[in-house]
């Protein structure tokens, strides 16, 4: 009997609107990264505030300022995902010429790799 009202009861939680509870979040825009060089650089500072929050106490205004600062995080990946995406087909062609040694296509792709892939190491 007991595992029939715990059955019950987990299908009568799962059936609730979760969407309330969404509707009481706020939502924010976060902070843009038009470039990769300003996604790193609000990856790297918003990174260092989310580290900063999770070394103190998780309380209700703490939850707040990691919910706020999650929408900079998510725009700056988003940039640094779609720019390393490219990178990444950059560095595909920059193969395939050194196979066919295509040295203006390797030089051409190699100083747009560079470029791009400098923006995050140094």
């Amino acid at each position: 009997m007991r595992k029939q009202t715990l059955a019950l009861l987990t299908c009568a939680a799962l059936t609730l609107p979760i969407s309330s509870l969404a509707d009481e979040v706020e939502h924010y825009e976060g902070k843009e990264s038009a470039t990769l060089k300003e996604a790193v650089a609000n990856f790297s500072e918003y990174n260092e505030k989310l580290e900063n929050i999770l070394s103190g106490e998780l309380d209700a205004e703490a939850m707040n300022e990691i919910h706020q600062l999650t929408y900079t995080l998510e725009n700056a990946l988003g940039k640094i995902n779609e720019e390393f995406d490219g990178l990444a087909v950059t560095l595909e062609e920059i193969h395939l010429g050194s196979e066919r040694a295509d040295a203006e296509g390797v030089a051409s792709n190699g100083k747009s790799y560079l470029e791009t892939s400098r923006t995050v190491i140094e």
